[in-house]
């Protein structure tokens, strides 16, 4: 069964060819986009155009994909707030918003990273699974700040390499709960699926090998504001460390947070912040390093943090 989209092309993608907008925007080979162009299944401004023809931003675009054969067409969707904080041929560097997931899964119907990406007209490697491509680390749905995403081949597995032989700089900050005794310190221990609830993580003895590094940067009356970091690259793993320490990260309900307290600071999330990303450049091996400021939620509770004292 065919699925036709309809949708203006994005400004990332003017003057670029036919076949290759369509490419970008839904997922497909080159050649399959040509193929579809060349069949007359893509519509600029209601006309069927050749391959070749270059589009114009604002143009609307329809075009009648075929049904997917096994992996699910990535669909180009605006991500409200996610910018771009440095790109070039291999890498793109975004600066995630909340509520965004870092590529579809089963359940999800939200925006992600993946989407946003192609309707910046931003091309990502084609390795990993096709919902995924380019991906080669994560952020939790309600965590904010700093991704990588590959552009080129060669990226992705200098990346992905970089990340499992742990030569990655991945610093966060987090508002904890209480005062952390020592102040700085390192959280070593194993994590694995929660054995009752799917959706949890937990320290278990049977777990991977998660080290979290941690130091306290400033103390407020109810809480703690710390640089964090990582080591390993588990799920959920700050807030698994900090919520086995009786510290979970404010705001955080899924692991023990005090609801009194994230409604004064008006969080509906984890006060967890990607705020810093560094790495050897997998084409210049020179090192890159990117900086997020918080966002706005996040601002306001540690203002109310501070005047509180």
């Amino acid at each position: 069964m065919s699925d036709v989209r309809s949708l203006p092309v994005p400004d990332g993608l003017d003057g670029m060819r036919l076949d290759q907008a369509v490419s970008r925007l839904f997922g497909l080979s080159r050649t399959a986009a040509a193929t579809l162009v060349e069949a007359g299944d893509a519509l600029v401004d209601g006309i069927p155009r050749p391959k070749s023809d270059k589009v114009a931003a604002g143009s609307w675009l329809e075009v009648t994909l075929p049904a997917p054969a096994t992996a699910p067409v990535l669909v180009a969707e605006p991500v409200h707030g996610m910018s771009v904080i440095y790109s070039d041929d291999d890498i793109v560097v975004v600066d995630k918003p909340v509520g965004v997931a870092a590529h579809p899964s089963p359940g999800w119907t939200g925006p992600t990273v993946v989407s946003g990406l192609a309707a910046m007209g931003q091309n990502v490697a084609t390795s990993g699974a096709a919902e995924r491509q380019g991906i080669v680390h994560r952020l939790d749905v309600g965590t904010t700040g700093l991704m990588v995403v590959a552009k080129s081949e060669m990226a992705y597995s200098f990346l992905k390499r970089a990340f499992k032989e742990r030569e990655v700089e991945k610093r966060y900050h987090a508002v904890v709960q209480g005062h952390l005794d020592p102040l700085r310190g390192t959280i070593d221990a194993p994590i694995d699926r929660h054995p009752t609830a799917d959706y949890k993580f937990a320290v278990m003895s049977g777990g991977k090998p998660s080290v979290t590094h941690y130091d306290t940067l400033e103390a407020f009356r109810a809480a703690s504001l710390v640089d964090v970091r990582l080591e390993t690259g588990r799920t959920h793993q700050i807030r698994v460390h900090f919520s086995a320490l009786r510290h979970p990260c404010v705001g955080d309900l899924t692991y023990g947070a005090d609801p009194t307290l994230a409604t004064r600071l008006k969080l509906d999330r984890q006060w967890l912040h990607a705020r810093e990303l560094a790495f050897l450049h997998p084409r210049t091996h020179n090192e890159v390093r990117f900086v997020s400021d918080y966002p706005d939620d996040l601002k306001f509770a540690l203002d109310v943090l501070q005047d509180a004292g």
